[in-house]
C-alpha cells in the first residue's frame, strides 16, 4: 500500500478543501490553538494517517494518529508500537540513558512491566490513605493563603505549588532541598515545545541534563538516607523494593524520581490553570459545579483533562508490520499518538468542543490511551484537582481567571507559564 501524500496547495484548493496543516513545522505550533485544533479536525477527516517530514534537523519522519480509534489501539499494542528507543522528540541519547538511567516513559515488555510493578506495589495502602490527607490540609491551607494574599498569578501560587508539595511529602523530600529541587523541575521542563519570544525554535525534552544531573545527585543522597534510615514516605518504600528479585539501582531510581516529579507537577499545574479558565469561562458549569460538587467533581475533572489534554502527544516505533487506519505500516517508522486530536474526535464525543462537566461516557485519553504506558500518576492527579476546587469553589470570595491564560507555545504540553487571577467580582460572560 502506497504511503499517502499530503496535496498542494493548489491541489486542495481543486479538490474543494483546505490543504492539511504541516505538523513537522515549528510554525504550525506558534499557531493559536484553535487554528492546532481546527488543522487536527481537518487530518481526522481526510482519511489515513498523514506522514510528515521536518524540513531540517535530526529529527525523523512520522506519522500523525489523530483519530481517538488509532490512537487508543496504537496505546494498546507495545508489541507493534514501541516505546523504545524514546517516545520524546528527540529521543534520549545512549550516554544519557547510561549516565541517568532510561525513563520508564522509553522502556517496553518485561523491563517496563517489572518496573512499572514495583512502583505500583510501594504505593501501599497506607501511604495512598496519608497522602490523600495530605492533598485535602495542602489544597486548604493553599486556597486560605490566596485568599487571604490574593495573588496576581495562579500558577506562581496554588497551582504549581500543590502538586510539588504533595510529591514531594509523598516522596519524603526534606525541606531543606525542596527550593533547589523546584528550580531543577522547572530548567528540566523549560526546553519543550516551541519558544513564541525570541528566536523561534522548536524546544525538546533533554536540554534540561544539566539540571536533571543535579537533582539526581539530591535524590541518590536521600536514598541513602532511606536505606540507613527508613521512613514512611515512597522513597524508603522504593530502596527497599526489588525487581525480580534484585534491587533498584541508583539510576533507576533517580530515572523515577525525575519523571514523577517532573511529570507530576507539570502536568497537573497544567490541568488547574486550564480548569480556572474554563470554569471561569463557562459560569453556568461553575454554578453546577458549586451547587453540587461531590455529584459533579468527577465529570468535571474528566473533562477539563479532556478538553485541555495537558500532554498533546507522545511518540511510538512501529515494530512489526501491521495496518491501523487504513494503512500499512512497517518496522523503523515513526507514529505520533496525537491526544489532543483524539480527544475531540466527534465519532467519540458529541459537540467535542464544548465544555461540559456532565458529559457522560467520557473516554478521554488525558492519562493515556490505556495499555502498559497508561499515566502511573492519574490517581493523584484527580485527588489533587478536586481537593483544589472543592476548596476554591466554597470560599466566599470568589476566585477566578481575570483573563486568557498565557501559554507556551509547544508540541509536547498544553504548558500555561500564567494565569491572572479575580477576586470578588463576577467574570463578564457571567449573567447577572
Amino acid at each position: 500500500m502506497n504511503a499517502p501524500t499530503r496535496m498542494s496547495t493548489g491541489q486542495a484548493r481543486e479538490a474543494g478543501r483546505a490543504p492539511l496543516a504541516d505538523l513537522a513545522d515549528p510554525a504550525f505550533w506558534r499557531l493559536p490553538r484553535p487554528e492546532r485544533l481546527a488543522a487536527f479536525a481537518a487530518l481526522r477527516e481526510h482519511g489515513e494517517p498523514v506522514r510528515f517530514t521536518p524540513r531540517s534537523g535530526p529529527h525523523p519522519a512520522f506519522h500523525a494518529l489523530v483519530r481517538h480509534a488509532d490512537v487508543k489501539t496504537a496505546s494498546r499494542r507495545p508489541r507493534v508500537f514501541a516505546s523504545a528507543p524514546g517516545a520524546t522528540t528527540p529521543e534520549p541519547a545512549r550516554w544519557a540513558k547510561a549516565v541517568f538511567g532510561n525513563s520508564m516513559v522509553n522502556l517496553d515488555g518485561p523491563e517496563h512491566a517489572g518496573l512499572r510493578s514495583t512502583i505500583s506495589r510501594s504505593f501501599t495502602p497506607r501511604l495512598l490513605a496519608a497522602a490523600e490527607e495530605n492533598v485535602a490540609a495542602t489544597a486548604r491551607r493553599l486556597v486560605d493563603e490566596v485568599v487571604a494574599e490574593r495573588p496576581e498569578d495562579f500558577m506562581r501560587s496554588a497551582a504549581a505549588r500543590l502538586p510539588f508539595e504533595v510529591i514531594c511529602d509523598l516522596m519524603g523530600i526534606p525541606v531543606r532541598h525542596r527550593v533547589a529541587i523546584g528550580a531543577r523541575i522547572d530548567d528540566a521542563s523549560r526546553y519543550v515545545g516551541v519558544r513564541r519570544r525570541g528566536r523561534a525554535r522548536l524546544r525538546v525534552p533533554g536540554r534540561g541534563l544539566r539540571s536533571l544531573a543535579r537533582m539526581q545527585l539530591v535524590m541518590a543522597g536521600l536514598a541513602r538516607e532511606r536505606r540507613a534510615r527508613p521512613q514512611e514516605d515512597l522513597v524508603s518504600a522504593l530502596v527497599r523494593a526489588d525487581v525480580d528479585g534484585r534491587s533498584l539501582s541508583t539510576r533507576e531510581l533517580g530515572a523515577f524520581f525525575s519523571l514523577l516529579l517532573v511529570a507530576g507537577v507539570e502536568t497537573t499545574r497544567n490541568a488547574l490553570a486550564h480548569g480556572l479558565c474554563l470554569l471561569t469561562a463557562h459560569p453556568e458549569q461553575r454554578a453546577l459545579l458549586e451547587a453540587d460538587f461531590e455529584r459533579y467533581a468527577d465529570g468535571a475533572v474528566d473533562e477539563i483533562v479532556r478538553h485541555s489534554t495537558p500532554i498533546i502527544q507522545f511518540r511510538r516505533t512501529v515494530v512489526a508490520e501491521c495496518e491501523l487506519g487504513g494503512r500499512l505500516f512497517v518496522p523503523g517508522e515513526k507514529v505520533m499518538l496525537l491526544y489532543a486530536s483524539a480527544n475531540r474526535d466527534a465519532s467519540v464525543f458529541a459537540d467535542p468542543d464544548v465544555f461540559d462537566i456532565t458529559r457522560s461516557p467520557n473516554p478521554h485519553l488525558g492519562y493515556g490511551g490505556g495499555g502498559p504506558h497508561h499515566c502511573l500518576g492519574a490517581h493523584l492527579a484527580r485527588l489533587e484537582m478536586k481537593a483544589l476546587f472543592r476548596e476554591l469553589l466554597g470560599r466566599p470570595v470568589p476566585v477566578r481567571a481575570a483573563g486568557a491564560p498565557e501559554l507556551v507555545d509547544s508540541n509536547f504540553d498544553n504548558r500555561v507559564r500564567s494565569l491572572p487571577l479575580s477576586y470578588g467580582r463576577s467574570h463578564p460572560n457571567e449573567p447577572v
